[in-house]
This record gives structure tokens, sequence and C-alpha cells, in this order.
């Protein structure tokens, strides 16, 4: 090991409290510092050294008398080792690294004033190769002598919780008030601040100077914030993936990481390639790499799988592994789709075989909760696998569906996803490596969990006409939609004929997967089973009017914000604007954006043909191997003839008032 002019220092040994005898803070108590950066003389240019100390006076500097902590990782993003009893590392020098501190259990790192934490330091001494739109990384020079990692004792142990948050992805300043109004204002209205979040990618949305507002909003919440990089949190003007992050390294830290919590090690991976192809492997694997220009797509290369390696080579084979990325490895809504699912997962397993293990994603905006065994059509030709050893979780968004839909009562757009599911983010609660998973819906009752609405046959022939517009070339078709929502009869009011034609109770739980029971009680009477309309056995994504929610549809397909006009002279506030696209000028209320034409969790319950005349309920109750039990009450109506929906004026007139 290379013998550094470092300040003497003492030994503390990493245990899950911390260092004997020192102060625990607790996991929101602030910690405000950087890591301590020496530049004197260098001895050796091939090594890189340092020392992770006990930040005993929460300064970032290794002080007189401060003591090394023995047993943490640290990595040049590729290799990792321990430090040794006196808390000293030394790692090779790599042309173009992050060198990081991995957080060890019973430890923090430092944050800004952002809570982002601080523990990494840039290595590419000549910068990015080119001038990029958002200012890429500047040349960094020599190594610095050493590079010390601070870090501070915390009472966090084993029962942690983390919020988990898909795609925040503002695309504009309006999109992060949305971040601010919704996701910050409900954490901090909470119960109880999580000891963490974990943000799954595309932070923002291609805007690259949106990530310092962001990172402050969302700081507000006071908690340490770890990133995933997505693939619009890129250099889009970069000509090599190896560039292509530059500037997110240089806002936020590194692409690829890790950090302990209590008994559990988090892998944070950027598995987006872009622009992809350039490895060889991948070039002959996924050809449209190179069929278009500057594309992107899931992966894991080889530097990465030597990293996850080296770190679980230095963590208790006992301790849950949790893998953090932004695409998917594999997904219910893009299980077809090469780009949106991650290659060589093969590998991936093996490396992580007989350890407890769960994957964190997002990238396609839908909630899919995915259990061990669970198979679908596409997944052996896409990414090499056919079933799923861990469970996997595709953890919907922030942002919802892209920030669309009509203005809640918080003038937030509902935005409600593709899956049917609303805005929000998963509320990931560890006790030891036992887990449980909770969504939290963004604008709603905490404790919210399901939709519930009846399918019949004038809301399929609704929708599907709806569909066929929506489908058709926007410069070919009537600009005016061919039914609206007003035109859609109330479905929880039935006639026999609605009876007769085949209508069916659907229970949309967001959380739902292959080991949840649904259950649905009519009118007090014994509880049914709900059928689940996609049983993940291996077959193909069922879509279309009879595999939708209906409670989901009824907000989507017909969105009024489109219609948006003054006569305030300012373009900017006419018609509708959502994401990066241009705005556009006022028009008839119309879908805009996703459909909930499909789903991997939604369940059906066919009414029996002879229900009776009257008023009817259906208790539906949710039980779930990984999560909070939930229950959710229907009411709906059968009536021999449909009564006239709007105000009786014919009867009104026929009499005068007296």
């Amino acid at each position: 090991m290379i013998k550094t002019p470092l300040p003497i220092v003492l030994l503390c040994a990493t245990v899950l409290g911390g260092c004997a005898g020192a102060a625990l803070a607790a996991p929101t108590t602030p910690y405000f510092a950087a890591i301590d950066v020496r530049h004197d003389a260098r001895a050796d240019e091939r090594t890189i050294a340092g020392v992770v100390f006990d930040d005993a006076n929460h300064n970032g500097r290794l002080d007189t008398g401060e003591r090394g902590v023995a047993g943490v990782k640290v990595s040049n993003s590729r290799e990792v080792v321990l430090t040794d009893k006196a808390g000293r590392y030394a790692l090779p020098v790599r042309p173009d690294m992050a060198v990081f501190v991995i957080q060890p259990s019973g430890w923090r790192v430092p944050t800004d004033q952002r809570w982002v934490p601080q523990f990494a330091y840039q290595h590419k001494p000549a910068g990015t190769p080119k001038v990029l739109r958002y200012g890429g990384l500047p040349p960094t020079g020599p190594l610095p002598s050493a590079i010390n990692f601070p870090i501070i004792p915390t009472e966090s142990g084993q029962r942690f919780d983390c919020a988990v948050l898909g795609d925040v992805q503002p695309a504009s300043n309006i999109e992060v008030g949305y971040v601010r109004d919704s996701l910050v204002r409900e954490m901090l209205n909470a119960p109880r601040k999580p000891a963490c979040l974990l943000a799954l990618g595309d932070i923002v949305s291609d805007d690259l100077h949106l990530i310092p507002r962001t990172a402050e909003v969302m700081g507000a919440i006071g908690v340490p914030q770890w990133w995933v990089q997505g693939n619009h949190d890129y250099d889009h003007d970069a000509d090599h993936d190896i560039d292509s992050s530059d500037t997110w390294r240089r806002l936020y830290g590194p692409n690829n990481y890790a950090f302990e919590m209590g008994q559990v090690v988090f892998i944070v991976l950027d598995n987006v390639s872009f622009p992809c192809g350039e490895d060889p492997r991948e070039a002959r694997e996924r050809p449209f790499c190179k069929q278009y220009w500057k594309t992107y797509a899931g992966r894991l290369l080889p530097d990465q799988m030597t990293f996850i390696e080296n770190v679980l080579k230095t963590t208790d084979p006992k301790k849950l592994v949790v893998f953090a990325a932004h695409i998917p490895l594999v997904g219910f809504d893009n299980s077809e789709s090469q780009p949106h699912q991650t290659a060589h997962l093969d590998e991936l397993y093996a490396l992580v075989k007989g350890r407890p293990a769960l994957a964190l994603t997002g990238h396609s905006h839908t909630l899919e909760n995915m259990a061990p065994g669970d198979s679908m059509a596409g997944w052996k030709d896409t990414v090499g696998v056919a079933s799923i050893p861990f469970r996997h979780l595709v953890a919907g968004a922030v942002a919802g569906d892209w920030w669309g839909g009509d203005y809640d009562i918080d003038g937030t757009p509902m935005s409600i996803q593709g899956d049917g599911s609303p805005r929000g983010y998963v509320d990931f609660a560890v006790n030891g490596t036992d887990y449980t998973l909770d969504y939290r819906a963004s604008g709603l009752p905490r404790d919210r969990a399901m939709w519930l609405s009846v399918s019949t046959p004038r809301f399929r022939a609704w929708a599907d006409k709806i569909f066929a517009w929506r489908d058709a070339p926007e410069d070919g078709r009537d600009a005016i939609p061919p039914l609206s929502v007003q035109d859609l009869p109330d479905v929880k009011l039935l006639t026999p004929a609605d009876l007769e034609g085949e209508s069916w109770l659907t229970a949309d739980v967001w959380m739902g997967d292959s080991t949840t029971t649904v259950m649905v009680a009519i009118d007090g009477g014994v509880a049914a089973t709900m059928t689940r309309t996609q049983q993940m056995r291996g077959e193909r994504v069922r879509s279309g009017s009879a595999y939708s929610d209906p409670f989901a549809l009824q907000r989507q397909l017909t969105m009024a914000r489109t219609a948006i006009q003054s006569r305030s002279g300012d373009p900017e506030a006419q018609g509708y604007v959502q994401g990066r696209q241009k705005r556009l000028p006022p028009m008839p209320p119309q879908p805009r954006g996703s459909r909930a034409d499909h789903s991997p969790h939604l369940w059906r319950y066919d009414l029996p043909k002879d229900l009776a005349e009257g008023i009817h309920t259906a208790v539906v109750t949710v039980t779930r191997d990984q999560g909070e039990a939930s229950r959710d009450i229907l009411v709906f109506e059968v009536r021999a003839t449909r009564p006239k929906p709007t105000f009786d004026f014919e009867q009104w007139t026929r009499f005068k008032n007296q």
C-alpha cells in the first residue's frame, strides 16, 4: 500500500451501531460537509489512496486525533477494496473514474445543503472532450495526493424506510413546481420521515439545467437523496457513452455506486447505454443501435458486472441485495422490447444466486410488481431469461403520465399512468432483510390502494370508438373526438341489458402481484375470489377495452386541459403543453397521453345476470405477501330502465309555481 502524508489516525471498527462510545446521529440529522481532498506531492501515479475516518467534529476534514474506520468498502467504479485497521485504502488509477466510499451500515456519509450525498471524487483529467449543451465535466487535472472520506455513526439500524421514487421527470420549471406541490408537500405531511430517498432515474427530462433546482426542492424533505441516472438525465449531444454522463457527474455524482443501510446493500447502476452500440457485444446483439442515430438501450457492461461482483465479494451473503437502476431489468409493459429492458440478465442473476435480492427500477411510468417465478412472452428473446428468480418492482412515477391529464384539486395534473395507477411513490420499509412495499398515491389518502369500477358493454363500445379515433393519423381525423366522457352512461348504474351483455366489477390493485388475493363480497354475502386478467405465466400482454380499467380510462380519454385559452395575449398561457413538447394551440377536450387498456394488476368479477333491482354494495378486500392489506367499497345500482341523466325540465315546466 502506498504511504501518503496523512495525520495520525486511531482505530475504529465498522459495527452495526457505529463507533464504540461515539454519539449516534439520527438518519435525518443534518450532517453537511464535503469530502477531504488533499493536493500534496504524489509519490505514485498508478495508485490513489486515502483514509475513511470518523468525522468527530463534522467538518469533513481529517483532523489530528480523528480515527480511521476499518473494513469500509472504497471503489474506483470497478475494483472494490476494504480499508485497513487504520482506515486506509489504496486503489489502482483508471483514466476516467469516480473514486467513492460505499457508505457502511451504521454510518452516514455527509450531504450538501440539499441533502445530496457527498461521497465521491470525479477523475477525468482532460474533462469532456467536446463542448456540451449543459457543460459536461471540466478537466479535473492530476489526481490529488489523497482522497479522504468522512463518515459519522448513525442510529439507523435493522429497521428503516426509504421512499422509492420512479421518474420525477420535470421538463420545465412549471413541472418542478408540481414536484414541490405534490411529492415534497405530501412527504413533509407524512406520519414520519423516511431515512432516505431513492430516486430511480429521469430526475429531470433532458433539460439538465433543472437538476440544481430539482435537487433543492426535493432537499426540503430533509433526508439524504440517492439518485440513479436515467435516459433523460444524459448529455444527448455527447458522442460516446463514456462522456454522456459527464454533466450528471458534475451536478450530482457517480452514475454507478453502492451504499449500505442496516442489513441492505444498495447497488446503483447506470443501465442505459447512450449512444448504444459501441460495445462490440452490444452492437452484435442489439442491431437497432446502429440502425438509428444516437439511440439508447438497457444493458450492463463488463466493468459494471465486475463492480457488482466485487461489491458482493466484500458483502455478507446474508445481506439483502437491492439493485437500483432506471430501465427495468424485465418489464410487463415493454416485455417484447429490447431497448426498454436490460441485456445480460442471466449473468447478473448468476452473481446473486443464493442471496436475498430485489430489483427496483423506473422508466416505463407504470407500476409493475413482479414476483419470483413470473414470466412474460418476449423476455427470453429480448433479454435471455424466461422467468425471474427474485422480486422486480417497476416503481411507477412521481410524474405519473409525464405530468399529463387534467388538474387535481391542488392544481397538479392527475397524470394517471398507462397501467391505470396514479402518480406517487413506493414506501420501502425494511426490517433486517425482510421488507414491505406499499404505494403512496399522490393526492389521495395514504391507505388507498386501488380503484374500483364496472366494465359494461356500453363502456367497452365507448372506449373502442375513442381508441380508433386516437390511433388514426392526427392530420386525417376529425378534430373533435367521436365521443367524450359525457357520452358515457354511468357505469355504476346497470340495466338488465347491461347484465345480460356481460358486465363485471374491476379492481385495479396498484401493488397487486402473483401472490395477491383479491376477494369481493356482494351485499354482505360470502366473499368470492376475483380473477386476475393477466396471470404472468408466459403469456403476452393482453390489451383492449376488455382488459381496461374503467375508472382510469374515464379520466384519460377526455382531457379538458387541451381547451384552455384566454384573452391575455400571452401565447404561453394558451392551449396545452406537457413535457418538452411545443405548446399546442387550444383544441377540443380529447385524450393526449397514455391509456389504461392493459395492466398487470387488474382483477375482475363477473356480475350475475339475475342481480336484483336496487342498490348493491361490493366490498373488495386485498391481502398481499409483502405489503399492507387493504379494503374498499363500490356502491352500484340495477334499474329496470336507465333514468334521464340530467334535470327533467319537461316535468318541471308542466306545472307552475303558485
